[in-house]
């Protein structure tokens, strides 16, 4: 039997297997996503599960293109093939994503957020949940190679959202996503489609933070 390609490891293995030059700023930390999301989570996905490899996969993604500087050094993705949007808006490439944030990207034109520096974006998520800010598969309705799949993005919103101060609720977003991935289940495009604003207004009181 073949061993299991790296990106379908998880997050901590490809830690593991990174050069620590490879990181914007040190290795990041996921003690939270092992300590306080299993209590918190909604759904169980059995080991091995095409939920559980989605999951993966896409914790991978979003640590990659959070923490890695050189698209190149991606493992998730065909990095010169890679693309996405939200909505059926414009297209993002990897280096768009890791010239702008995965933030800036992903939430687009907003009268709840406005767009900050790459390590800004992550600063105002950070601040406003800084007991952690996880994402779940709930269901997968199509296998590869086009999978959809439906989830849930959630927070105790604990920390200051540009000048809003926190409640202490948790709050939640669901959407849905298309991703086309190659014969290795490597991303080669990802589709997102939910709601930012039902969100972001949850953060602000319903008042626009920019216009």
């Amino acid at each position: 039997m073949s061993e299991t390609p790296l990106w379908l490891q998880g997050r901590t293995a490809v830690i593991e297997a990174a050069d620590q030059a490879e990181w914007r700023h040190g290795t990041p930390d996921y003690h939270l996503s092992h300590t306080v999301m299993p209590g918190q989570r909604t759904t169980e996905h059995a080991p091995g599960s095409l939920e559980a490899i989605v999951e993966s996969i896409v914790q991978v993604f979003e640590m990659e293109v959070s923490h890695k500087k050189d698209p190149s050094t991606w493992v998730s993705m065909v990095t010169e093939h890679f693309r996405t949007n939200v909505n059926g808006g414009p297209w993002a490439s990897a280096q768009d994503i890791a010239d702008t944030g995965s933030y800036n990207v992903l939430v687009g034109d907003s009268p709840f957020y406005k767009p900050e520096s790459f390590d800004g974006q992550h600063d105002v998520f950070h601040g406003a949940f800084p007991n952690g800010f996880y994402w779940e598969v709930l269901e997968v309705l199509s296998p590869p190679p086009v999978v959809t799949f439906k989830w849930r993005h959630w927070g105790s919103f604990d920390g200051e959202y540009h000048g809003h101060q926190p409640n202490g609720k948790t709050i939640e977003m669901y959407g849905l996503s298309v991703a086309k991935v190659d014969d290795d289940l490597k991303l080669l495009e990802v589709e997102h489609y939910y709601d930012p604003n039902q969100f972001l207004s949850k953060l602000t009181g319903g008042c626009p933070v920019a216009h």
